[in-house]
């Protein structure tokens, strides 16, 4: 299996640990430390050796900051982790805070002294984050003391950087060669007149070269660094480790650039760097490789970096490739949830669950021809109070039984060679509360208010989250994250910067692949969410150039939560259309008990009849 369901959190270390960490600040003089969830990429899931602030505070979760002091402690998250973080850490160490409303860089201002020193790991901390934190130790004659970084100093079992070679993404998948996209690149650079470019986010690595990796549990990433020379006649450098290079890869990768070992990435940067007009990502670049660059009489121009809209646009190669790997997800999917209604009452753990997915969808590749290279991420299994805990990680501690009358949430992906999946239904596990059926209905419409959007040119995610929030506003309700997210093609299923949510300014362009995926969750009860990819596309309106969605995920969504008494009729057409699609995609590969489940899992519904009976 590629998912595992131990406890990784150990807050009951935490008190020791911190008295450690405390140790070491006293010895460097600093009243405050700095740890972000970060390591020198900027991954959002993290490599095993750079979990510093779940080891630190047992907080898991993919989003957080701790700025640990002398005498008190403070943990920021966001909204999607307000309830997992109350279950994980010593909250007699720990004061938490909102990521979003009061960030780190601001918060520090009430909690310092004039005067005292403030520690950070230069290498975790961007050019544009350390601005922000500058901007705040100014106000408040703070020094800001880069040091090397002191939870490595204390964790002396941590784990080791992965060993795993680089593997090749075909072209018959990427769609492009890695030398017209180096050409291409070298074209924007030019324009841009930069003399080269520095690539610290291995996703951009990865597009860019078509690699692949496994440093990262669930991302196929192999964790590097490249610098970009804008002139034609010079060979990118790729910085990384030597046992990422094996006989299979070796010849390839050489045709495109040369490799550097990480031991002289530094000498390469400073060179490259000397004079240079040096392309900088801020908000990815370590303030440690900004400083090298301007020591070296760099100069840094800040900028995108250019591949994160290059790899969210998809070309029309991944965007089929997306379709093919819906397809086998959604047989995947209808096989689970037609398994999962046959199993006795009371009967099933989330854990029972969660692996039950993970091998259905790994024989469906197979039967399908092709292959589950990995899941996009640990399959989020909630029953009943589990399912409130947005991104839910069940473990042997807390696994919990699918029980009568509730609720059950399933999010969960594929990686395959071809696409990247990401999928959430909420099922009804026998009878499900009334008000339950109320609350699922109000996501189902926000969830269709996004389906069926179209809009102009220039529209970003930020304009239309309303739509999804709406029906749940009228009802006083609302849910602490965003309503979509960019999907990688067999990259990572978190990607930018593409997205839906009162902050995603990005404009949409056809060919970005985003989440739809409106919720709610009642603390305690349940938790509701239904998500499917879409990716934009062009509209069939003669005069006017408009965007709009097509669907790719092929699932029914649960009718035994529905009151179609309260959703509108276009409402009620875009679902019955929507069932009767993914019946057409899907009824050809099953026969017998499962094909007689999709039929009936997607009946038309109509306001005269109710779902349960439908």
């Amino acid at each position: 299996m590629f998912q595992n369901f131990t406890t990784t959190s150990q807050s009951e270390k935490s008190a020791e640990r911190i008295a450690a960490l405390r140790s070491k600040m006293k010895n460097e003089n600093i009243d405050w430390f700095l740890v972000p969830h970060a390591d020198e990429h900027q991954n959002e899931y993290l490599p095993k050796y750079a979990e510093r602030l779940a080891w630190i505070s047992g907080f898991t979760g993919s989003a957080g900051f701790a700025i640990i002091g002398i005498n008190e402690a403070f943990l920021f998250v966001d909204g999607r982790y307000t309830a997992q973080v109350k279950t994980q850490i010593d909250l007699e160490l720990f004061k938490t805070q909102d990521l979003i409303t009061q960030p780190p860089s601001s918060f520090i201002s009430s909690i310092a002294k004039f005067g005292e020193t403030i520690g950070y790991d230069p290498k975790l901390i961007t050019i544009t984050g350390l601005t922000k934190w500058e901007t705040t130790a100014d106000k408040i004659k703070a020094k800001l003391k880069p040091t090397q970084n002191l939870i490595s100093l204390i964790w002396k079992d941590a784990p080791s950087p992965s060993r795993e070679p680089i593997f090749l993404h075909d072209e018959k998948y990427a769609g492009e060669s890695a030398l017209s996209k180096i050409a291409n690149l070298k074209a924007i650079l030019e324009e841009d007149r930069t003399d080269a470019l520095l690539l610290t986010d291995p996703a951009s690595l990865a597009w860019l070269f078509n690699i692949r990796g496994n440093d990262v549990e669930h991302n196929p990433l192999a964790l590097g660094y490249a610098i970009v020379p804008t002139a034609e006649n010079e060979k990118p450098f790729l910085i990384v480790a030597k046992n990422k290079i094996n006989d299979e890869n070796r010849d390839y990768l050489q045709k495109l650039c040369t490799i550097i070992e990480p031991r002289d990435f530094d000498k390469i940067l400073t060179a490259q760097a000397t004079g240079a007009h040096m392309h900088c990502d801020p908000n990815l670049v370590s303030s440690a490789l900004g400083d090298m660059i301007t020591n070296a009489k760099g100069k840094i121009i800040a900028k995108r970096d250019p591949i994160v809209l290059l790899r969210a646009i998809k070309n029309e190669t991944e965007i089929n490739g997306s379709r093919s790997a819906h397809l086998r997800d959604g047989v995947a999917c209808v096989k689970f949830l037609h398994w999962l209604e046959t199993q006795a009452p009371n009967s099933v753990t989330e854990i029972d669950a969660a692996k039950q997915l993970e091998e259905i969808r790994a024989l469906t590749a197979i039967d399908m021809n092709s292959e589950l290279k990995e899941i996009s991420f640990d399959t989020i299994s909630g029953a009943g109070a589990n399912g409130a805990i947005v991104h839910y990680r069940v473990t042997d501690d807390t696994n919990a039984t699918l029980t009568e009358n509730s609720l059950y949430l399933v999010d969960s992906g594929g990686q395959y060679e071809d696409g990247t999946t990401d999928i959430t239904r909420t099922i009804a596990i026998g009878k499900p509360p009334q008000e339950a059926i109320i609350d699922f209905t109000l996501v189902l419409r926000g969830h269709i208010n996004i389906a069926l959007a179209r809009f102009p040119m220039g529209t970003r995610g930020v304009d239309i989250d309303v739509l999804a929030r709406m029906p749940l506003w009228q009802h006083g309700k609302d849910y602490a994250h965003g309503t979509g997210h960019g999907v990688g093609s067999y990259m990572n299923v978190h990607e930018g910067p593409q997205g839906i949510s009162k902050r995603a300014m990005e404009p949409f362009k056809a060919g970005m692949i985003i989440s739809n995926e409106p919720g709610f969750y009642k603390e305690g009860e349940y938790g509701i969410r239904i998500e499917n990819l879409v990716v934009v596309k062009e509209t069939d309106e003669p005069d006017n150039a408009m965007l709009g969605f097509e669907t790719l995920t092929l699932c029914p969504i649960d009718t035994n939560l529905i009151d179609p008494t309260i959703m509108t009729d276009e409402e009620l057409h875009w679902l019955n259309a929507y069932h009767g699609h993914v019946s057409r995609q899907l009824s050809e590969h099953f026969e017998g008990a499962e094909l007689a489940w999709l039929k009936n899992a997607t009946k038309p519904l109509s306001k005269e009849l109710p779902a349960a009976s439908a």
